[in-house]
């Protein structure tokens, strides 16, 4: 029965963190197309067109951010150690976007990607703090989570 019981927790927890993630991305495509590939030449390729492509990319979003809630639960546990919520929100936040900066064509547009994919996380991250403090997602290794 605890098995279950932390495996549901998981469960809410990377629903928390894809929703937040996912909100992320559409806030973030939204201030790309509108505001930095209108007004900053070099932003340009920023500029977002909702087609197959972008769903894709959001449906990848909101799955990352899904491995990010169920993985960030874990990372916290009931330790109120910044070190570890930071360093959980820069693993994923790195991961991607170095690999954007890797494979760009241009440094400064893959240099704001890298940095909106941490803020992605950062976004997931406090969406799951503020879950797990007013008590809809219970702490892995809590001894209330039956």
């Amino acid at each position: 029965m605890q098995l279950m019981a932390e495996r549901l927790e998981s469960l809410k927890a990377g629903i928390i963190g894809g929703l937040s993630v996912c909100m992320a991305f559409l806030i973030t495509s939204l201030v790309n197309t509108l505001v930095l590939a209108k007004y900053f030449s070099t932003l340009a390729s920023l500029q977002v067109e909702i087609n197959w492509h972008w769903w894709l990319s959001g449906g990848i979003a909101a799955f990352s951010g899904l491995l990010f809630g169920v993985t960030y639960r874990y990372i916290i546990r009931t330790d109120q150690n910044p070190q570890l919520k930071s360093g959980g929100v820069l693993a994923f936040g790195l991961v991607r976007g170095l690999t954007q900066i890797d494979c760009a064509k241009m440094i400064l547009p893959a240099l704001v990607l890298a940095g909106e994919s941490v803020l992605w996380f950062a976004v997931g991250a406090i969406a799951l703090d503020t879950a797990i403090q007013i008590g809809w997602i219970k702490p892995f290794g809590s001894r209330n989570s039956s």
